[in-house]
């Protein structure tokens, strides 16, 4: 391994892909090499996200979400809140979780914990978590 790579939007894989119309989140953990960090981009087109839907949380993995264009909202146990451009939210593992943006406009983030290698076994899903 080099002491650095570059990883373009292009190489990370899009896991929204998998739900047309709710915007892209891609990857970029393996395309990046990344060693210790988890690093995704995500944008959530105008009234996209999770409300209506499922919440999850995670067994061992502390998550910032940055906010870097528009307004979302999030929902973290019980609280509802909105977080604007530079803006940082840190959730706890066991805190369940879901983000919509409920804007007429696009908005990013950028989502960074520590890398696990069996996510599927870090992260459970909680139904019925944000009813509309």
């Amino acid at each position: 391994m080099s002491d650095y790579t570059v990883a373009e939007r292009e190489d990370a894989p899009d896991f929204m892909a998998q739900f047309p119309g709710f915007g892209e989140m891609r990857i970029f953990t393996g395309p990046a090499e990344c060693e210790q960090v988890a690093f995704s981009w995500r944008v959530l087109p105008e009234n996209t996200g999770g409300r209506g839907s499922y919440g999850h949380r995670h067994r061992t993995q502390e998550e910032v979400v940055f906010v870097i264009s528009g307004t979302v909202t999030f929902k973290i146990g019980d609280d509802v809140f909105e977080a604007g451009p530079e803006t940082a939210v840190r959730i706890a593992p066991a805190a369940v979780r879901s983000i919509h943006n409920d804007t007429d406009d696009a908005a990013e983030v950028i989502l960074c914990s520590i890398r696990v290698e069996d996510l599927e076994g870090e992260v459970e899903t909680v139904d019925g978590f944000w009813p509309d």
